[in-house]
């Protein structure tokens, strides 16, 4: 597989009221192979989703370049497929009409009747056939995210792009949906890119989970290949002594980067009054990555 997207030395700053600069992500280097699955991981404001912005167009980067199927993304276009935490489905209209509203937009030179084959079709493949005509208020939380799935995939892009798509969901939801997604990303498994702080999540969807460092000046800290083959077994995959290596690879690294967060925070600062001497420690799998 050949590099088909590629991040070179992507920056992203903003302006401060004092006139400075304050660099949220510096020099983040990264190439995606044409479908992969690649997950970025890391601690809350580490600049994830700002990553993930600028590859979607929608957050013009500071410096650097972006480069997908070799050409330069300058701005948001139909060839990226966003789904975000929250579908941001219009509520007005229903779960069909909230697809067609891209399909018609994307595919304007196909027939109206194969318009709207592809809207059924993948209403049909995320679960959502007998409510496809019902409007977003009459729909679980869950059920709005499989539109918002089935919105992604409909206008064929050539990378889907998932900023933490099942983060407001129970876990029972979570694990179905997560099925759902890879049932439809193995039909062409098309180039995808997705923001997660769950660790599992990470490990069971990716071929590489790519660890973040913390901000400000956030970059590449680590890259984690996942060998384990697909079609995947989340039972299997679980039972394996190779997903507890990996899993605690990635706490450690979390860690790590925590504990640091936590001393450049302190140094130099004098707390007023002692800390009790029976402070408890945590456990990683404790540690709040959201």
């Amino acid at each position: 597989m050949s590099d088909y997207l590629e991040l070179s030395d992507l920056g992203k700053s903003y302006e401060t009221p004092g006139g400075g600069a304050s660099i949220v992500v510096k020099d983040f280097n990264l190439k995606v192979k044409r479908g992969e699955f690649v997950s970025l991981i890391g601690h809350s404001g580490c600049g994830k989703s700002t990553v993930l912005s600028m590859v979607a167009g929608l957050n013009p980067q500071t410096s650097g370049g972006i480069i997908l199927a070799g050409k330069e993304v300058v701005g948001p276009g139909p060839d990226r497929g966003v789904v975000f935490q929250s579908p941001c489905l219009l509520p007005w209209m229903t779960a069909y009409h909230n697809v067609a509203l891209g399909v018609d937009q994307v595919f304007y030179t196909a027939s109206k009747e194969e318009r709207r084959q592809i809207v059924e079709y993948y209403l049909s493949v995320v679960g959502l056939e007998e409510s496809m005509h019902k409007r977003p208020s009459e729909l679980s939380q869950g059920m709005r995210q499989r539109v918002g799935i089935a919105r992604a995939f409909a206008l064929a892009p050539k990378m889907l792009l998932l900023d933490e798509p099942f983060g407001m969901l129970d876990t029972l939801t979570r694990y179905e949906l997560q099925q759902v997604l890879l049932s439809l990303w193995g039909r062409d498994q098309r180039t995808a890119l997705l923001v997660t702080h769950d660790v599992d999540e990470a490990i069971f969807l990716s071929d590489r989970v790519v660890m973040m460092t913390d901000g400000p000046e956030a970059e590449v800290g680590d890259i984690m290949e996942v060998p384990f083959t697909r079609p995947r077994s989340r039972k299997e995959i679980m039972a394996s002594p190779l997903y507890d290596r990996l899993r605690a690879h990635l706490i450690e690294f979390l860690e790590v980067h925590a504990h640091k967060k936590g001393r450049e925070k302190a140094k130099g600062c004098v707390p007023k009054h002692p800390l009790p001497e029976n402070n408890e420690s945590h456990s990683p799998l404790t540690l709040q990555l959201k």
